[in-house]
Parts: structure tokens; C-alpha cells; sequence
């Protein structure tokens, strides 16, 4: 045994946790059966007194019961990945902001995603992806002909393995058999140098298979929504990687306990927030059943050359 003075702030969870022992509750338990009769613990730590502790062993022997509430199966779940037959519509809004010595500048859009389940095969699902609905804040020419030329090529073809990791996008053989047909009509429809400039270079990244991937897969709806959240559980967190803003980001989530039997509501945040430069915050609530995201709210902030940019990303089933 050892013994502990109680200093003003000490709670059973924050000495529990520096000893190593899983489940507060026996720390009490176990002083309680080896303290004083003056010692004894009620309801909360009173600074000045003394808390025994358990040694090593009785320790191993705590926690090899296995009950802290950090491994409860409700905050340990299995996120399975079941699309098929999922043919879904969502709200789409991207909010970004920068601020430089309180300068703040704004811009967001939104947009409605489709997303439709096509087949299993040798191990991959296939999905039909297409944004429709539109809406800038800050409408120009030069986003009208983004807009646009994407829309001429939907619906692009979404390649996720078992786990619901994007594997691969493309384009389906249609349109690219008549991809210099819809040039010419992109080209009719914005008459000018600019457009023209453009769409060449729109050209070369539909005709360059792993050109499009790449830039498919920085899109905040797909990179989001087929990242690898649906990691294992265990002792009541889960671990993942994406890239947001052109930066690695590990996150670390965990379950928000709930009334919902239909969804598992997931609390996202840095791995380790104190020795990165980014803040970043997430939750998400997906489908028990199929494993499917069904509405999702982050947000990213980094900071670079003395100016923070934040992007706000949202999607709402509908």
C-alpha cells in the first residue's frame, strides 16, 4: 500500500488515471477498506487527508475485471459498413473564413450531393457521386464555368473497399467517349479567352485518369465521408488519419452516449492538441445499421504566415 495527501483539486478519476488504474470506483472502494475511520471517503476528496493506494498487483487484479466505463460496448462499437442498395441525397455547406490582424474575410456555398450504391464486386463497392443545386455567396463568371464543366461529368464513379475507405474515382467511359462533344458546348456557352484557357486545363485533368483521382479525392464530401473513421474501438477511442487543407491531421475520436438505437454519435478532436498548431473539431452520427454517415459538422483552423484560416464543412441528409 501507499499513501497519498490529498491536495486541493485531487478527484478520484484524475489519481486513478495517474496510477494507472482503469476504474476510479475501486480506488475508493479499496481506501475505504484499509484507511482510518477518520479517513474515510464519503462523497469527495478533502484536501489534507490521506487517500491509501493500491499497489501494483492489486492494481493488475482491478483492472483485469474489465469494467471501467471505458470499455462499455456502447462506447467500444463495432462500425460495420453495409451501402448496399444506399441511394441517399445531403445538404452540402462550406464555410470559409481567414482573419489577419482581424481583417476577417468570408466565403461560403452549398450545394446538394447525391450518392447512389451501384454494385459489389471483387471486393469494392461501386457509388454514383453528383452535385446538383448550387448556391455561392460570391457567384462569378469563373465558378459559374466550374460549376459547369463538373456537372458535364456527373455522375463520377466512387471505388470504396469493405471498410468504406475511398479507394479510387473516375469517369465513366461515356463521358469520356464524348468528351470533346461537351467541350464544345462548355466553349458555346462561355464565348471567351479566359473560359478557353480554362477548359484546357479542365481538359487535361479528365483526360489524365490519375490527375482526376488525385483531384477527386481532395473533395471535402468524399475525402470526409470515406476516410477511415470506421477504425476499431478500443478502451473507448478510436484513431484515424485525413488530410484537410493540405495538412495531416491524426484524429481521435469517441462516442457521445445517447437515446437514439438507430445511430452512434461520434465526438472528433486532435490526437494531440496540445503540440499541434491546428484546432479541429468533429461530430458525426451514423447509421448502426448500414455504417453510413447520415449528418456530419467539422471544423479545421490552422494558421500560416501570421493569417488563421478556418474551414467549417457540414452535411445534413435530406
Amino acid at each position: 500500500m501507499m499513501i497519498h495527501f490529498i491536495l486541493p483539486g485531487d478527484t478520484l478519476e484524475n489519481i486513478a488515471e495517474k496510477i494507472r488504474l482503469e476504474n476510479p470506483v475501486y480506488l475508493k472502494e479499496f481506501h475505504n477498506q484499509h484507511c482510518l475511520k477518520e479517513d474515510f471517503i464519503v462523497d469527495d476528496l478533502i484536501p489534507g487527508k490521506k487517500l491509501v493506494l493500491p499497489d501494483l498487483a492489486k492494481i493488475k487484479a482491478y483492472n483485469d475485471k474489465n469494467d471501467a466505463p471505458f470499455k462499455s460496448p456502447k462506447l467500444n462499437p463495432k462500425i460495420g459498413f453495409n451501402p448496399i442498395n444506399f441511394n441517399e441525397k445531403f445538404k452540402v455547406t462550406i464555410k470559409e473564413s481567414s482573419n489577419a490582424e482581424d481583417k476577417i474575410n468570408e466565403n461560403s456555398f452549398s450545394y446538394i450531393a447525391s450518392l447512389e450504391w451501384k454494385k459489389n464486386e471483387l471486393g469494392e463497392h461501386l457509388f454514383h457521386f453528383t452535385k446538383d443545386q448550387f448556391s455561392n455567396q460570391n457567384e462569378t463568371k469563373m465558378e459559374s464555368l466550374a460549376i459547369e464543366s463538373m456537372k458535364s461529368l456527373y455522375p463520377i464513379e466512387v471505388f470504396v473497399n469493405t471498410k468504406g475507405e475511398i479507394l479510387q474515382t473516375a469517369l465513366k467511359k461515356e463521358i469520356l467517349n464524348n468528351f470533346k462533344q461537351i467541350k464544345e458546348k462548355l466553349l458555346d456557352f462561355f464565348p471567351d479567352k479566359y473560359a478557353k484557357i480554362y477548359l484546357e486545363e479542365f481538359e487535361y485533368v479528365v483526360l489524365n485518369a490519375n490527375v482526376f483521382d488525385q483531384k477527386m479525392k481532395e473533395d471535402w464530401f468524399l475525402k470526409n465521408y470515406f476516410s477511415s473513421f470506421r477504425n476499431v474501438f478500443e478502451n473507448g477511442n478510436s484513431f484515424f488519419e485525413i488530410y484537410l487543407n493540405q495538412t495531416l491531421l491524426n484524429i481521435q475520436q469517441t462516442v457521445k452516449l445517447t437515446d437514439n438505437k438507430e445511430e452512434i454519435l461520434l465526438h472528433q478532436t486532435l490526437e494531440n492538441k496540445e503540440e499541434n498548431q491546428n484546432a479541429f473539431t468533429g461530430n458525426v452520427a451514423v447509421s448502426k445499421s448500414s455504417g453510413m454517415i447520415k449528418s456530419m459538422n467539422l471544423s479545421h483552423t490552422y494558421k500560416e504566415f501570421l493569417v488563421s484560416y478556418t474551414t467549417e464543412f457540414s452535411i445534413e441528409n435530406i
